[in-house]
């Protein structure tokens, strides 16, 4: 009686282990075994801002562009290659690496007149959905 008394104790703690066992790490383990977010940019969630959106070329002034780079879940990427182009003038860097807030800073100028088209590509290989419009006058 003393060895089937001792083997369900034994029975039953080992159930009982194994029961808060998966109430206890239930949950880190699925936090291990869960995909990393991604980091792959999104071109309809990143954006492209300039400011001003007109300048004058005989003042010779310069454009501020910002680019934000997200994912699909609207979260800032670092560490991301961002080149522009444009049809009119000159944009120093002609490419840049976002900062911890997915930003990349560019400067646009250009000494003829016209509506420049700029579009951002996102390491050599995703294109923003968005592009902007400057006027030089």
């Amino acid at each position: 009686m003393d060895k089937k008394l001792t083997s369900l104790l034994i029975l039953l703690v080992l159930i009982f282990s194994l029961f808060i066992g998966y109430i206890v790490f239930q949950k880190p383990i699925a936090t291990f075994t869960k995909a990393k977010e991604e980091s792959i940019p999104s071109s309809t969630n990143s954006l492209i801002f300039a400011w001003p959106l007109s300048a004058k070329i005989d003042k010779k002034e310069k454009i501020q562009i910002n680019v934000f780079i997200r994912n699909a879940n609207n979260t800032p990427l670092p560490n991301k290659l961002v080149s522009l182009k444009t049809n009119l003038g000159t944009i120093t860097p002609s490419s840049s690496v976002t900062d911890k807030n997915g930003k990349a800073t560019f400067v646009f100028e250009s000494s003829v007149q016209g509506i420049a088209e700029i579009t951002a590509v996102i390491d050599n290989q995703i294109q923003l959905s968005k592009t902007i419009s400057v006027k030089f006058e």
